[in-house]
């Protein structure tokens, strides 16, 4: 590569839409999505999941953005515009939302190439020279600016962001083959068979969902697919495969910029998953640093007082211990352990809170026991409830995952409040 200077890759980044696909609905996520699509779940401590790809644009110098929406987006539409409303557009800067509307066709969006489609409308208005396409459900920060740079530099039609993942996992995924010059020779989405990287025969090549499109081509490309007949309009199913055979396919791996290691990148698509990702961020030095001034997560937020940790008293010390308390929150005479609190979650006395995510708005009665959790927004946990000690009992009132976790809903506990935040 020849130029990555900060004034060529500012051009072009100036001159990008990005398009972030967040329509999803997330079933493997079980309850959490019931009530919100994934982008819009909560996640480390007082963000949402689409704010890393929204964070991520704004810190590689990209301010035009759509946020494409279909599924039970009324939570997702409400955070955008209460937290990304700060663009100016008298500098051509925005954050769009595109839900789906049938524009183009008399039906939703049938499959994420599709949604792009029926936006081409308002795609061509915008008249950017690149087009990056975005999933808005990973967590990860990246500097969007190097792989356009890359991009443009190649000459390529077309560019996916990859990393490397397990064989297992790879069935997950869109898994592709390159040739030494990382040139894509062969894509499958979600093979049962996954092809190993040379030399590596227990890894894979995995899509990132995340695409650099010249506009020109990108625009050519769709119209093809919505004509193809049988097509089920998804990048990763019918149109990348189709563009390797006759185009140039750059593969682009993700790195950190400082080890050239495979960057931070998570997929919270499970219960387990998100559990997982969201405790991480409690260790002392943590994969995700949410503490990085030079790459802020910005967010939409309420103005909320500090944390406050209240009595102290040998049977009754309200303290918490390698975890993350978010603002607003009281732990009154209780213990949290290993665990991180959102925003307004009150732990009344003589209770214990161990290895447990509680997301916004939850009240922890007295003399409760919660251990290995996710509590879902807005849950009242009566005084005295055990959770996490008995699978048996668990399965019975909550969902349990495979390894364990145990998932709390106010549906679950009997409070039907039907919240759409």
């Amino acid at each position: 590569m020849t130029d990555q200077s900060p004034r060529f890759v500012s051009r072009l980044t100036r001159n990008t839409l990005a398009l972030i696909l967040a329509g999803g609905r997330g079933s493997r996520l079980k309850h959490l999505t019931k009530w919100r699509s994934k982008p819009a779940v909560p996640f480390g401590g007082k963000f949402r999941i689409v704010d890393f790809p929204l964070s991520n644009c704004i810190n590689s110098g990209i301010r035009q953005v759509g946020v494409l929406t279909q599924y039970k987006a009324h939570s997702l539409l409400l955070h955008i515009q209460r937290g990304w409303g700060f663009l100016r557009g008298e500098f051509g800067e925005f954050v769009e939302l595109l839900p789906a509307q049938q524009r183009i066709e008399s039906s939703w969006y049938e499959g994420t190439a599709d949604a792009v489609y029926q936006n081409l409308d308002i795609l061509r208005s915008h008249n950017p020279d690149y087009v990056l396409v975005l999933a808005g459900d990973h967590i990860y920060k990246m500097d969007y600016g190097t792989m356009i740079a890359e991009h443009v530099e190649s000459g390529a039609d077309m560019t996916v962001g990859c990393l490397t993942v397990d064989l297992e996992s790879a069935k997950e995924f869109g898994v592709m083959t390159v040739d030494s010059d990382d040139w894509v020779v062969d894509f499958h989405e979600k093979p049962a068979n996954p092809k190993p990287v040379p030399g590596k025969e227990n890894e894979a090549l995995a899509s990132m969902g995340i695409y650099v499109f010249n506009r020109k081509f990108l625009f050519e490309q769709l119209i093809k697919d919505a004509d193809t007949p049988n097509s089920s309009h998804d990048f990763g199913k019918d149109l990348i495969p189709k563009v390797i055979e006759r185009y140039r396919v750059m593969a682009y791996r993700f790195r950190d910029a400082t080890s050239g290691k495979q960057a931070y990148w998570r997929d919270v698509g499970t219960i387990d998953a998100f559990w997982t990702a969201n405790l991480e961020l409690i260790g002392v030095t943590p994969p995700l640093n949410l503490y990085d001034h030079s790459w802020p997560i910005w967010t939409y937020q309420e103005q909320l007082p500090p944390a406050k940790f209240v009595f102290d008293d040998d049977e009754r010390r309200g303290m918490a211990v390698d975890s993350m308390v978010s603002g607003g929150c009281v732990i009154s005479g209780a213990k949290v352990t290993n665990s991180l609190l959102f925003s307004n979650v009150r732990v009344n006395s003589y209770s214990e809170v161990t290895e447990t995510v509680v997301l916004p708005d939850v009240n922890i009665g007295r003399n409760c026991r919660i251990t290995k959790a996710v509590i879902d927004r807005g849950c009242d946990i009566p005084e005295g409830t055990i959770i996490g000690e008995d699978p048996d009992q668990d399965g019975e009132r909550f969902y349990v995952s495979e390894k364990g976790v145990v998932l709390v809903t106010p549906e679950m506990l009997g409070q039907v409040i039907h919240h759409v935040r």
